[in-house]
């Protein structure tokens, strides 16, 4: 509907691919009901083999579309400024990456940086005691979590380095009054340890309306990282990856145009 002219012929394979990877992650966020209309981001980041040497280049959505409408082609590549790098027609939201930019700047290793508003994931936020150890996928992300207190709307540079050492090398971050956030080596690992943070939200609040709670020993937290390598046979989110794919080309097709 947008007719948005295919940038395949344009760009690296190796570009091509993780635009084709980005896209299909945004319209998954869709799938799962974690969107937040046009509002939120998820930013991939480019090698320095497509970037150039001691390049940080990023891609992000085109601001206005919602996210089962985004395509690969439609996807805009950004300096760390987030200042376009190619010709679109649609605008960006700098206001909307200074997050993932502090985030990309703390963690040169994080291939990917994905927000989101979620009902769940607000409430859990706004909570004094935040995530409960009353769960298996809690145990989870206990094993890497960071929070970082509220400061308005998250638009100030003045904010990065704070966010930045609250974070420190988790891989999940709440946001506290705002929401979640997850941090993965590739987009395969960041869409899981968001799947997971979404779930050990919802569960909380679910098993809050049901009486007492029954907490995990904190033994068994402690060990949990080794539990994930052993159920995804040290593959992480590539493990899933493959057949989330063929869900979203199923659901909502056309990602990788």
């Amino acid at each position: 509907m947008l007719n948005i002219p295919s940038l395949q012929g344009s760009v690296s394979p190796e570009e091509w691919q993780l635009r084709c990877d980005l896209a299909a992650c945004y319209r998954l966020v869709a799938l799962y009901g974690w969107s937040d209309l046009v509002f939120t981001h998820i930013s991939a980041k480019l090698p320095e083999s497509v970037s150039g040497p001691g390049e940080h280049h990023f891609l992000i959505n085109p601001y206005g579309l919602m996210f089962d409408e985004i395509t690969a082609s439609s996807l805009i590549k950004v300096d760390m400024q987030c200042n376009k790098l190619h010709e679109s027609p649609f605008p960006v939201n700098p206001a909307g990456f200074v997050i993932h930019s502090a985030v990309h700047e703390a963690r040169p290793e994080a291939g990917c940086v994905l927000h989101t508003h979620t009902r769940a994931g607000v409430a859990v936020s706004a909570q004094k005691g935040g995530v409960l150890p009353i769960s298996q996928q809690s145990t989870f992300v206990l094993g890497s979590l960071a929070y970082h207190e509220y400061e308005g709307v998250a638009f100030r540079d003045e904010e990065k380095p704070r966010l930045q050492a609250d974070l420190g090398d988790a891989n999940f971050l709440m946001l506290r009054n705002h929401g979640l956030l997850t941090v993965g080596k590739t987009i395969a690992d960041a869409f899981l340890s968001m799947y997971t943070f979404e779930n050990t939200c919802r569960i909380q609040i679910d098993a809050q309306a049901g009486g007492e709670l029954t907490q995990v020993n904190p033994q068994i937290v402690s060990g949990v990282a080794q539990a994930m390598r052993v159920q995804t046979g040290g593959l992480g989110g590539a493990f899933a990856w493959p057949a989330l794919l063929r869900k979203v080309q199923r659901d909502l097709p056309g990602y990788d145009s």
